[in-house]
């Protein structure tokens, strides 16, 4: 079997594999070579896989969609993170969270002074018509 996991920005993967285990919206489930055609959509969580020397790897997934296609495993997602060892993944994970909860923070900085702004304008303006 082949594994591609694709983000909107790149292939992050692409690799011959023995076993794909994901989740999906009804559960966690695993694809075999022998499996029949499969589509699933995905929850955010582990996508984990079996290189053909049987080591076993991991990468975090965003919601996305799981196609099963005769050989071919396509996975494709909003954001990925490959790991590699658990361990690592779970290092890398942290470490884009915490840069994701800054950028959010900021975001919502910049939303809360756009709404000040706004509701002293409009302030001005009732009081500038009541006068």
């Amino acid at each position: 079997m082949r594994l591609r996991l694709n983000t909107p920005n790149e292939v992050m993967l692409d690799e011959a594999v023995t076993k794909v285990t994901a989740e999906g919206i009804h559960g966690l489930f695993c694809l075999l070579p022998q499996h029949i055609d499969f589509l699933a959509a995905l929850v955010p969580g582990l996508l984990s896989w079996e290189d053909e020397s049987g080591d076993e790897a991991f990468a975090a997934v965003g919601s996305g969609v799981l196609v099963k296609q005769a050989d071919l495993v396509m996975v494709s997602t909003e954001q990925a993170t490959h790991g590699g060892q658990l361990s690592e993944l779970k290092r890398i994970v942290r470490e884009e969270f915490s840069q994701l909860d800054e950028r959010q923070r900021a975001a919502h900085e910049a939303i809360a002074m756009m709404e000040a702004s706004f509701l002293r304008q409009t302030m001005n303006l009732v009081r500038d018509e009541v006068v």
